[in-house]
């Protein structure tokens, strides 16, 4: 079957169950997600940060110039990509004109821009360009998610939300079963960490340290999973020359390397 390009969830059904409105909503909704499309639609129902809720919805009610007559998302984004892709991709989470504004994970933004186009060298991107929900893009044998669905201020979630969100990733990272995850920063890094030790994987105590380049496999009991560290791919990082094109395609050939990345029959379908 020829891969087709993946739309985030729309807007739920008037019947739906209650929106997730509290932790303990989240911890029960992400599990009883059968799978990837379920859990996209629950995901973007979610209401249980009220900071993060205000600060999605002002986002779009008053928008940089460049995007005004637009209708922004302003919700929260679930993950894009690979049903069963061999490689993850943790970031933060959406940027406010970004993901916040599209629907789409790492869409619409100078830092979508930078990491579709070295997913586009890789082969793991069907275009060089991710501008939209609907501008066609299809991934495959890869998968993007976050520790954290909703467009924070100042690009900062508290403690207190990264853990009312990571039921998401937990569950997500669940339903993919990747073997190998690139994870782009230190925030994502250490939330990651704590969403695979609550699994049940062997993640060591100290718990290692982010760093561009870091490689660390966990296991629990036959299997292993490895991460790879990789500056994030913000304008901060790629201006600065922090994190150049170079650095970035060496860590998805690493990622593809380690036997992430190959092409599945059900790319971008969720």
């Amino acid at each position: 079957m020829s891969p087709t390009p993946e739309r985030p969830a729309g807007p739920p059904p008037a019947d739906a169950r209650p929106a997730p409105s509290s932790p303990a909503d989240v911890v029960a909704a992400a599990a009883a997600a059968p799978d990837l499309a379920a859990l996209a639609d629950v995901v973007t129902t979610c209401r249980a940060c009220p900071r993060l809720v205000a600060w999605r919805r002002a986002t779009a009610a008053d928008p940089p110039a460049r995007y005004r007559g637009q209708t922004y998302w302003a919700r929260p984004v679930p993950g894009f990509g690979d049903e069963h892709a061999g490689i993850a991709l943790v970031g933060l989470a959406p940027a406010a004109d970004g993901g916040n504004r599209t629907g789409r994970m790492f869409t619409g933004d100078r830092s979508g821009d930078f990491l579709v186009a070295a997913l586009h060298r890789a082969g793991l991107a069907s275009q060089p360009t991710s501008e939209d929900r609907d501008d066609g893009l299809v991934l495959t044998g890869v998968r993007m998610t976050a520790p954290v669905r909703c467009a924070p201020p100042a690009n900062a979630p508290t403690p207190a939300e990264r853990r009312t969100c990571g039921p998401w990733l937990a569950r997500e990272l669940a339903l993919v079963d990747p073997r190998v995850v690139v994870v782009l920063g230190g925030f994502g890094w250490r939330a990651l960490l704590t969403t695979l030790d609550e699994q049940g994987w062997g993640v060591p105590r100290p718990r290692p340290a982010f760093g561009h380049g870091v490689e660390l496999t966990l296991r629990r009991g036959d299997a292993s999973l490895v991460l790879l560290g990789c500056f994030h791919v913000s304008p901060h990082n790629t201006f600065t020359g922090r994190l150049t094109p170079q650095m970035l395609d060496a860590v998805l050939e690493r990622a593809k390397a380690l036997g992430g990345g190959q092409p599945s029959s059900s790319a971008a379908t969720t």
